[in-house]
């Protein structure tokens, strides 16, 4: 008698990790990333090869407290099993948060509803060495009322061009839903959420901002740019280290709890602190 074949599963990943020694999330030919490290962790847990999917792409440097990814298995381990046995054999700069079952379609990057990346500030008047591996550190003050005020122009369906560095596949025009700024002990968190983003949109963003804060530009700049659109012309572009990808949403009730991250208030801190 034949044994029937296993059936495949879809599972999902809740990820954290320290993007500093990653060449970025996605694999490429050559450079360590966290598609790399994660799908080696998946062949020495269960000697098969597996391909990793994600949310969303974070360049060389950029940190995630709420990245979501997903791989198809022919192995019968429970979600337990898998966050446990993969932290085992991924590096100490990446950790699953968190393992579920997901429907056999599920495709974190398209079935998501919305993202939310955070960029974290931090002001002092000296170099801070336990601090720049995840945050932007900048000699203050920053005016947050020009901030908030310039923040509060961006969010709506946009054609947001010039927060990108190049032309993005589907059109530079996203729907940003919320654009804020948040006080933190010793500095600033700003948070934007929206269905997707173009390359670089939020650092870009974020470099605008200071750029207003510091006094170099009014808020009407960022209006300026939003009205007359031409790729690249915002900035500068702030550092890859001061941002996270804080959370992802989905309406899949097998993921519902993990929408949380987009509400968090937490003071995320770089892993290392």
């Amino acid at each position: 008698m034949t044994t029937p074949p296993a059936r495949r599963r879809r599972i999902a990943l809740l990820l954290q990790y320290d993007g500093g020694p990653f060449a970025g999330s996605q694999r490429q030919a050559g450079p360590r990333t966290v598609q790399s490290v994660l799908e080696e962790a998946a062949r020495a847990l269960t000697g098969a090869a597996h391909r990793v999917d994600f949310a969303g792409r974070t360049d060389a440097g950029v940190h995630a407290t709420g990245q979501v990814a997903a791989l198809s298995t022919d192995a019968a381990l429970p979600p337990d099993r898998w966050q446990h046995g993969l932290n085992h054999f991924l590096p100490a700069a990446v950790a699953v948060q968190d393992a579920r079952l997901a429907p056999p379609d599920f495709d974190p990057r398209r079935d998501a509803c919305a993202r939310r990346y955070d960029y974290h500030l931090r002001l002092a008047p000296v170099r801070q060495p336990l601090w720049e591996a995840g945050a932007w550190v900048i000699r203050g003050p920053l005016d947050a009322a020009k901030m908030a005020q310039a923040l509060a122009l961006l969010p709506g369906r946009r054609d947001f061009a010039s927060f990108a560095a190049q032309p993005a596949t589907g059109g530079s025009t996203r729907r940003l839903t919320a654009a804020r700024l948040r006080a933190r002990p010793r500095g600033w968190r700003l948070e934007f959420e929206g269905d997707a983003f173009l390359p670089h949109q939020v650092r870009r963003m974020t470099g605008q901002i200071v750029e207003i804060g510091r006094g170099r530009a009014e808020p009407e700049r960022v209006a300026a740019l939003l009205r007359r659109p031409v790729f690249g012309s915002a900035g500068p572009t702030a550092p890859a280290r001061g941002l996270y990808l804080a959370g992802v949403r989905y309406t899949l009730a097998e993921l519902a709890d993990w929408n949380d991250g987009c509400d968090d208030d937490e003071d995320t801190r770089h892993p290392s602190r």
